[in-house]
């Protein structure tokens, strides 16, 4: 039962990634040209997360699942990413 919840976690993290990059684009997408760059990050950002974790969605359940590899360092970028994206916006809307 551990691996079928570890997949799951997997797909919510996933998603959960997913809807944070389409409200950054949406966000984004109204503040002109910064927006249309930051847009294109977090669909970059949100793809890469897709690459790293799409063995891991959906990946036969095993007994023992193997260790993380690249994929917990990617989210961490793409979280670190995703609120450096969110600063970003903030500092351009105050212009």
């Amino acid at each position: 039962m551990a691996a079928v919840r570890t997949r799951l976690a997997w797909r919510r993290t996933a998603l959960a990634v997913g809807v944070v990059a389409v409200l950054t684009a949406r966000l984004a997408l109204a503040g002109g040209t910064v927006g249309v760059v930051v847009a294109g990050l977090a669909g970059l950002g949100w793809s890469a997360v897709l690459v790293v974790t799409f063995p891991r969605l959906g990946a036969p359940v095993a007994r023992r699942p193997g260790l993380p590899g690249p994929t917990l360092p990617m989210i961490a970028l793409s979280s670190a990413g995703f609120a450096g994206l969110g600063v970003l916006l903030v500092l351009a809307s105050m212009r």
